[in-house]
């Protein structure tokens, strides 16, 4: 029996179109543009109103599933990610099979919070390789403004909601476009980033987790490139989660690779969490920023704290 690999078909992305920008929080917490961007780099975000995290969920998988070329009833495995969803039970995956009319997938959510997306996209690929699997859609999302302490100076400014949705399907072994995972935690340090029962709003040791992402992570995501054979310098693009621009500027700056384009997309919708990278990555192969087969490397991290990243292929 031939080996076979997964690669990526298509990437899309929603967002709710309420825009909440630096201008607007000043009515609500005492703060200014001019703070905002300077500390975490962020203009606007985007925020849900009626949009639930399986509808924003089914909105961006919909859309991914459309430009794949594939049909519903081709899909067999559908994986979200998220640590904000409200039920749990059912989970989130099986809303959006719901409301996609998929029959009788394997549906599971994953829960490792802002690296989520790397961890689905991860389980897909293994599940594929193990034939457990022939077509996924692995989908990131978060409402993270349910979560959110809109008293909070600190962290009010950082969050908003959205989602993005890759189909990822069976390949040649020879033909895979989607690398090798290197993912872990640092189980010691797992409530620098937390949402309590008691206090349902995500709280963090901010300056924690800079020091923890400036100094640990650029070697981490090296490796994701060396472990699928791609060398620093044929990277087109780094797709990190989008956490506070002054990390993915510190972290991109060590990593060495000075041909690849940096996801910065922080900027526009804020840090929302599993969600962050595949909105980023979708909205670089809109905007023609990749091509068809360029190296990307995705990398996620945060609460957990957690990491996971690989090399694909651009659909």
């Amino acid at each position: 029996m031939s080996s076979i690999g997964s690669r990526v078909l298509s990437v899309r992305h929603y967002q709710p179109s309420r825009v909440l920008t630096n201008e607007d929080l000043t009515k609500i917490v005492d703060t200014n543009d001019e703070w905002i961007q300077s500390r975490v780099g962020i203009r606007e975000r985007r925020i849900a109103d009626s949009e639930t995290v399986a509808d924003m969920a089914t909105y961006a998988a919909r859309k991914a599933l459309a430009a794949s070329g594939l049909d519903t009833s081709d899909i067999d495995l559908v994986v979200v990610a998220t640590c904000t969803m409200v039920d749990r039970v059912p989970n989130t995956a099986c809303r959006v099979a719901e409301q996609l009319n998929i029959d009788a997938p394997a549906a599971f959510d994953i829960n490792t919070a802002c690296s989520g997306f790397s961890h689905a996209m991860a389980t897909a690929d293994h599940a594929i390789k193990a034939r457990a699997a022939k077509n996924a859609i692995v989908i990131g999302v978060e409402k993270l403004t349910d979560f959110t302490d809109w008293t909070d100076r600190s962290t009010c400014i950082l969050f908003g909601d959205g989602a993005g949705a890759a189909v990822i399907t069976a390949c040649d072994e020879e033909e895979s476009g989607v690398g090798p995972v290197v993912w872990g935690s640092v189980p010691s340090m797992s409530d620098v980033v937390r949402i309590e029962s008691n206090h349902p709003y995500v709280a963090q040791e901010g300056q924690t987790v800079f020091r923890w992402a400036i100094t640990s992570l650029a070697p981490m995501a090296r490796q994701a490139a060396e472990a699928a054979g791609v060398k620093p310098d044929e990277v087109k693009a780094f797709v990190p989660h989008q956490a506070n621009l002054r990390i993915i500027e510190g972290i991109s700056k060590k990593l060495g690779m000075p041909n690849a384009h940096i996801a910065t997309d922080i900027v526009e919708s804020g840090n929302t969490s599993a969600a962050s990278v595949p909105l980023a990555l979708s909205k670089l192969v809109e905007g023609g920023e990749v091509s068809s087969g360029d190296p990307i490397l995705l990398f996620g991290f945060g609460g957990g704290l957690t990491y996971a990243g690989q090399i694909i292929r651009c659909p």
